[in-house]
């Protein structure tokens, strides 16, 4: 069932999610929120997923994962396949790592697995997001038509800087990529001052419960509506307490459709027209 907003009938998808393995759902559900000192809502599993976003009208999801070691990108991204076949609502990011050496045999593979994207973390992964050893790969995934979505922001490390990534797009701006987080979680206005582009899109994911409604609208208007994506960070939020959040922004209903599904509809190239 659609989101039901005021009478106004939206569909909805979830730009930002994260899913893991049985065997470990629950150690990495808890290593996530030890990171970031929070209590996480949800365990990341794909049923608990599918159960907590189809409850709030939500019924397409980005579903992505993160690899701290090489080794664990071909397990990640079979995982994240496999997932996607069982499970249509699910658009595949797939895992990639800064020190695969061969970049086009891997990505060979992620496109043989039919998966639409690449997540990076660079917190977690211990990369500089404007390092200049992932041209290369930054390259290959853009011929691809792959965008990378990044989490980016974080005061307490400078990895994943908002200036990190606008110094990447001065060297690449035709690079398709989506600044998680307004563009930067805890750096909001950072990433308003840098942070531009055709071909970059941002998600509204663990930012809405941080800032004020103005400050969210400041970065909406900033990136554009056409430019923004719904997303709740799962397992971090939950789906309803999300949309609640996004709501009283405020925004116009074809702002509404636009955010919670239009642009990454457009995105990911789904049929369906938001």
């Amino acid at each position: 069932m659609p989101v039901n907003y005021n009478g106004i009938v939206y569909p909805a998808a979830d730009a930002h999610a994260h899913i893991y393995p049985e065997k470990i759902a629950e150690k990495a559900t808890a290593s996530v929120g030890a990171f970031y000192n929070l209590k996480m809502e949800n365990t990341g599993l794909p049923e608990v997923l599918l159960r907590e976003g189809k409850r709030a009208g939500i019924d397409r999801f980005a579903v992505c994962s993160v690899a701290t070691k090489v080794e664990q990108v071909r397990s990640i991204n079979a995982f994240i396949g496999r997932a996607c076949k069982e499970h249509p609502e699910f658009v595949g990011l797939a895992a990639w790592h800064q020190d695969i050496a061969d970049i086009e045999g891997e990505l060979d593979g992620i496109m043989g697995r039919g998966l639409k994207g690449i997540k990076l973390h660079p917190d977690f992964q211990e990369f500089q997001i404007d390092d200049p050893k992932l041209l290369p790969f930054y390259r290959a995934a853009h011929k691809r038509g792959l965008p990378i979505l990044f989490h980016t922001g974080d005061i307490r490390k400078d990895f994943s800087s908002p200036r990190r990534l606008a110094r990447l797009l001065d060297k690449l701006p035709d690079l398709i990529c989506i600044a998680a987080h307004l563009g930067g979680y805890t750096e909001w206005d950072t990433a308003r001052e840098c942070l531009k582009g055709e071909n970059l899109y941002v998600d509204a994911s663990s930012s809405l419960g941080f800032i004020s409604r103005e400050e969210a609208l400041k970065s909406i208007y900033h990136f554009g509506t056409d430019k923004v994506m719904f997303g709740t960070d799962f397992p971090m939020w939950r789906a309803g307490e999300e949309l609640e959040r996004f709501f009283s922004l405020g925004l116009s209903a074809e702002e509404n459709r636009a955010v919670l599904y239009g642009n990454f509809a457009r995105l990911y190239r789904l049929q369906r027209d938001g």
